[in-house]
């Protein structure tokens, strides 16, 4: 019994911390237009720079700034929000595809940096030696992990409530009225550059946010944190729940990691060892399937955007 609770909490509590990457993403992507496919880049940036300015001193590498959790934390979103500015500065006047490519290329780049960069991120190596905040209080095991799932969770429903605001809010509609028609919205005097930089930016805080609490997790990130699977995956969940819709966002996160561990637990139990052997390599080919599916299938996902205009002329719940 006790060893279910504690793959459950490990569970929630991944599948908690993506949701938030996965809630960035509706942000660019759902209510923006904006395709993104550098996701893991800006989760990799806000995890590393967590661990970097939290850590320990260390030898082998840049940290051993020692900061204060929320610090360190708030260091991480900070960085990866640097990262977006410049990316976006760089990319945001590229459309769909182009846009697409130039992301995924510095995607591409950062895990390429941080596997290389020995002195910067340690390495293939990675960071670790961080300390889990409040672990003397909290104590280690089962507690502490139960205690940094309601964290998570209370990080996912602020964000959340946070995003629900913004996009019902005029922001959210100038955000929807440049992805249905950007040359409309220049005409009414919008400047939809500028709104999309900030929309990119504010997403990709939030995906560094993510990043920041996955690291705090395992109190260790590398290189092979930042694959680009991770992206990947982070989009088959908004897919599977729905662009456009938080709270679809939220239950693709839990449905595709749910099928992503049950895929792994059922091919490392039942297929033969010659099969197990590849067992990664299975579960990347049944995310394409999973994404190519649902688009074919269901493109608008499993909870669509539903937006109600009132008789006031404010969009209703």
């Amino acid at each position: 019994m006790i060893g279910l609770l504690s793959y459950l909490v490990f569970f929630s509590t991944l599948a908690g911390i993506l949701a938030i990457a996965v809630l960035g993403l509706n942000l660019q992507w759902g209510n923006t237009g904006l395709f993104n496919g550098g996701v893991v880049a800006f989760f990799g940036a806000g995890g590393y720079a967590t661990l970097i300015l939290g850590g320990a001193p260390q030898t082998a590498h840049l940290g051993g700034y020692d900061l204060p959790y929320g610090l360190a934390l708030g260091g991480g979103i900070l960085i990866a929000g640097l990262l977006a500015w410049g990316v976006g500065l760089l990319t945001l006047r590229l459309r769909h595809d182009y846009l697409a490519i130039a992301t995924f290329g510095v995607a591409v780049a950062f895990e390429n940096l941080v596997r290389n960069a020995q002195g910067l991120a340690g390495g293939a190596s990675g960071v670790r030696g961080f300390e889990r905040p409040l672990s003397d209080l909290l104590g280690a095991g089962l507690s502490y992990n139960i205690a940094f799932l309601a964290f998570v969770l209370t990080a996912l429903i602020l964000t959340y409530l946070g995003l629900e605001r913004l996009i019902r809010g005029p922001f959210g509609r100038l955000l929807r009225a440049i992805r249905e028609d950007e040359t409309a919205a220049r005409a009414l005097g919008k400047t939809p550059d500028r709104v999309r930089l900030v929309a990119f930016i504010a997403g990709s805080v939030i995906m560094g946010l993510a990043g920041g609490l996955y690291a705090t997790f395992y109190a260790f990130i590398s290189p092979q944190d930042v694959l680009p699977i991770l992206t990947f995956q982070i989009w088959a969940m908004l897919i599977v729940g729905g662009a456009g819709n938080n709270r679809g966002a939220i239950a693709g996160a839990f449905l595709i990691w749910g099928a992503w561990t049950a895929s792994g637990w059922a091919l490392s139990r039942f297929a033969p060892v010659e099969v197990q052997l590849y067992t990664g390599s299975i579960q990347f080919v049944l995310i394409g399937l999973v994404i190519v599916g649902m688009l074919l299938w269901r493109p608008q996902g499993l909870f669509p955007e539903r937006l109600v205009v009132s008789q006031s002329g404010q969009p209703d719940r």
